[in-house]
């Protein structure tokens, strides 16, 4: 048999068994270990090898130990990463936009691979214009007199195969250099497609442009600037995909909590890096929030004022859980299964991480985020309406159980918590899937640790014996 297919065969055998085939005890890791040895010897490339290794124990041994059910979805995204990066189009403004995707949101990028081919090109371009949108708005080294005309006329430049404008930093600096790219690829698009992207482009550009001169002062004011940047987001994808011909055309209402809801965890999420932005910082918690605990945003991030910090954050995170409701009813009438997973999977991962950050100081201190392999098994597990109610209870309890009845918003939060919690038992799918929150800490498998450390070994004479066939080769 020719050498080729042969490894093709092993690899497809052993990926079968590592994806679909979950180990419940030593004897599965074992016959897993067996798989890999075979797959090692008769495979030189060692091509499953190095996946395993990159996906599990590159920097992430300590987490796979600690929560070993994350093995299998961490490894299943990365061989679904790896076969995103082979399906960049040959076309030269296509492979450009489906490369700089992929480098500017990953997650987003495996997501979108769901859809069909036609709304997901019109998705995909969607997403880079209102990107790079975004990067002209996030570059504060760029003078306000400047700044505002572009934004204002940024949805004229989409039809421009010439514009381009030199600002943005690594990926985001290539995506605005290179927007001629964008820009044919969105003249390819269908009319109904460019219509809707150019009308959001207009209104988000003006929005933007309106909050570059006007401090986000009241709740109102903090809606209203979410509504621009995310909100219209919401709007201009229920556009899309009641354009494609697979949804209704949803009420704005609904489509604006959608972006809000997201856009809000993340305002939460980043307040330390935006705090901190070079040359000026990026202030978008309002002030009639934070100016119950501090006199001025940035002294949230002091230890001193640890305490108010603490009881502003939690006030903006229980902001950000009147959304829920409209979330879940949107999910809930989507009738593409494609199109369900893309929307879904962003919102468990706001419930998810508004859970990780409520009553967190490490919001002011540093980066607080979902861990990789709990972010694998929400994108593994979303398959219906009944995972989604599943991880919003999951999370929603995980948030609950965090409050302390002396927070000064602690009764508005536990009646949010348990208005979403109704929801989701009220559609009596819970409790019939497995949750992704662990009650008690995990203990370290002895049969995975020696799993692991085999791999480990394998790598090791691996990595030699290609060591010593080179050293070979050079004599």
């Amino acid at each position: 048999m020719n050498s080729q297919i042969l490894n093709q065969l092993i690899i497809k055998r052993v990926a079968s068994l590592l994806l679909y085939k979950a180990p419940s005890s030593p004897h599965a890791y074992t016959s897993i270990v067996i798989h890999i040895c075979r797959s090692t010897t008769e495979n030189r490339s060692g091509i499953l090898i190095q996946i395993v290794y990159r996906s599990v124990i590159m920097g992430s041994l300590k987490a796979v130990l600690k929560h070993p059910d994350d093995f299998y979805p961490l490894l299943k995204l990365k061989m679904a990463a790896k076969k995103a990066e082979k399906q960049i189009p040959a076309e030269p403004h296509w492979g450009f936009c489906y490369s700089m995707l992929h480098k500017v949101s990953r997650s987003f990028s495996l997501v979108i691979q769901q859809l069909n081919p036609e709304l997901r090109d019109a998705v995909c371009i969607f997403y880079l214009v209102l990107r790079a949108l975004d990067t002209v708005e996030d570059d504060t080294s760029i003078d306000t007199d400047i700044k505002v005309p572009i934004l204002i006329a940024f949805h004229q430049h989409i039809y421009d195969h010439d514009w381009h404008f030199a600002c943005g930093t690594k990926e985001y600096k290539i995506l605005m250099d290179q927007f001629h790219h964008v820009a044919a690829a969105f003249l390819e698009l269908k009319k109904g497609y460019q219509g809707a992207i150019e009308d959001i482009t207009m209104r988000m550009g003006a929005g933007m442009a309106k909050f570059i001169r006007k401090e986000v002062e009241t709740i109102d004011d903090y809606d209203e600037y979410c509504h621009y940047v995310a909100g219209l987001v919401g709007l201009g994808l229920s556009k899309l995909f009641h354009a494609s011909g697979t949804e209704i055309l949803f009420p704005d209402s609904m489509s604006n909590s959608m972006g809000l809801f997201l856009q809000k965890t993340n305002i939460i999420r980043d307040y330390l890096e935006d705090i901190n932005e070079i040359p000026k910082s990026r202030m978008f918690w309002p002030r009639e929030i934070w100016s119950k605990y501090v006199n001025k945003l940035e002294d949230l991030k002091y230890e001193e004022n640890s305490e108010k910090a603490i009881q502003c954050l939690n006030d903006m995170v229980t902001n950000a859980l009147v959304h829920i409701e409209d979330c879940l009813k949107y999910m809930s009438d989507l009738r593409d299964p494609a199109i369900f997973r893309f929307c879904a999977i962003p919102q468990i991962m706001a419930i998810g991480t508004l859970a990780l950050c409520y009553n967190n100081i490490q919001v002011f201190r540093g980066v607080v985020k979902m861990r990789r392999g709990l972010t694998a098994k929400v994108i593994d597990r979303t398959r219906t309406m009944g995972d989604v109610y599943q991880a919003f209870y999951d999370f929603s309890s995980m948030l609950k159980s965090k409050v302390d009845m002396c927070d000064p918003n602690a009764t508005t939060t536990i009646t949010r918590i348990e208005a979403a919690q109704k929801i989701c038992k009220d559609s009596g799918a819970i409790n019939k899937r497995k949750s992704y929150i662990v009650k008690t800490e995990p203990s370290y498998s002895p049969a995975l640790i020696a799993f692991l450390f085999i791999i480990m070994a394998i790598l090791y004479a691996y990595a030699y014996a290609n060591r010593q066939n080179k050293i070979k080769v050079t004599l």
